[in-house]
């Protein structure tokens, strides 16, 4: 037990005489003259700030009225007949960024037995949708939406489309 006592503090002593002896070494020596020598005092470096050449244009900005846009995601969907179709969890783009349809948590009852259903983004009407309570029309019938192939992600989806409206992705080259 002494030994190991011993030999910590032997460890401790020399790494302390190493770092004194490496802060020594990185400082320079004091030349006899500067001592008698008044201060120098420099002037301020004048500060010019630094651009770079690639620097991005500030962003364009646009203002959107509250009444004139508003969100979708988790808004009810509801047929023409009135008939609740479920709401929107998810909206799929393409590669170019194009909104092309809206995924549709449909069927069920707070989240048991329903199914996602990717129905086209050109079937929705969205004509009066001013507050969070309203709801998004879906221009397809619950039978049709029910007759729908589910939805599971990273697998070819089919999209249910209003009077065969959507148009096929084409490849981007």
């Amino acid at each position: 037990m002494r030994t190991a006592g011993w030999l910590v503090l032997s460890v401790t002593i020399v790494a302390g005489a190493t770092v004194a002896v490496s802060q020594a070494a990185e400082e320079p020596p004091a030349a006899t003259n500067e001592a008698k020598a008044p201060p120098t005092v420099q002037p301020p470096a004048s500060v010019v700030p630094v651009t770079p050449k690639d620097a991005a244009p500030p962003p364009s900005v646009t203002i959107i009225g509250a009444s004139d846009a508003h969100g979708v995601l988790g808004r009810d969907v509801r047929s023409a007949a009135d008939e609740d179709m479920g709401h929107i969890v998810d909206v799929i783009v393409d590669r170019t960024g194009h909104v092309r349809a809206a995924v549709i948590d449909f069927g069920g009852f707070l989240g048991v037995g329903s199914r996602k259903i990717v129905v086209d983004w050109n079937a929705l009407r969205f004509g009066q949708i001013t507050n969070k309570k309203d709801s998004i029309t879906l221009e397809l019938t619950k039978a049709q939406v029910a007759a729908a192939p589910e939805y599971k992600e990273d697998t070819p989806m089919v999209v249910l489309g209003a009077s065969g409206s959507l148009q096929p992705l084409q490849a981007i080259q």
